[in-house]
């Protein structure tokens, strides 16, 4: 059996666990995206108070595996406030967490670095506030923030795989499903991978023409 056969004769599978993976990307991505940015916005602007929680909870979940995270508040989690919930969405909101201060950080570090004397020059200008964010910090910030950001969601959506150890039919699960009952490990597995290259490879090579493109050292000498 090919792998075009087993795509053929389980397609329905596949599609469904498809639609899993980019709806749990489609949480992931929005959730960590906006809330991130609005976060280390915030947390750049408040950097005593807010700014401190904000990295110190970075800093936490990026030492802890994002696996770990995920079954903690699948098992131990649940088990304390007797409570069950839907995987899918205890597999959204933990990868969603890990996103969101991922992303915060990253948005908060870039913010607090800005170099005064873009601002300074703005100032000079007549610029106020608001023209000063939107015509010199927001552009200048965009690009530097827009490569690294895609390849952080890239990582996201490889995390997606974890969800199915908690039985989230996700596309990862239904593979395993589908090698259980016709045992084609390398057929399976080589379509799986052609997928996540299909999806994730253009990803990368758009974060890493942006960065030769736009990104450049803008740090004061």
């Amino acid at each position: 059996m090919s792998v075009l056969d087993i795509l053929v004769n389980y397609h329905a599978a596949f599609w469904q666990g498809l639609g899993v993976t980019l709806k749990l990307c489609g949480i992931i991505w929005l959730c960590g995206l906006a809330g991130g940015v609005a976060l280390g916005i915030s947390a750049a602007r408040y950097r005593k108070n807010w700014g401190r929680l904000t990295q110190g909870a970075a800093f936490a979940l990026s030492a802890i595996p994002t696996l770990v995270v995920l079954f903690w508040l699948h098992y131990p989690a649940q088990a304390m406030f007797n409570v069950v919930i839907d995987p899918f969405y205890t597999t959204a909101f933990a990868l969603s967490l890990v996103n969101l201060f991922a992303v915060g950080e990253t948005v908060r570090q870039a913010v607090r670095d800005f170099p005064r004397q873009y601002i300074d020059a703005g100032l000079v200008y007549g610029l106020g506030a608001h023209a000063l964010i939107l015509k010199i910090q927001m552009p200048i910030l965009f690009r530097q923030l827009l490569p690294g950001l895609l390849v952080l969601q890239v990582n996201m959506l490889h995390a997606t795989l974890f969800a199915s150890l908690i039985s989230v039919e996700e596309i990862f699960r239904v593979a395993q499903r589908v090698n259980s009952m016709v045992y084609r490990p390398v057929e399976i597995y080589t379509a799986l991978a052609f997928f996540f290259l299909l999806v994730c490879l253009p990803v990368n090579l758009l974060a890493a023409w942006l960065k030769k493109r736009y990104t450049r050292d803008v740090s004061e000498r």
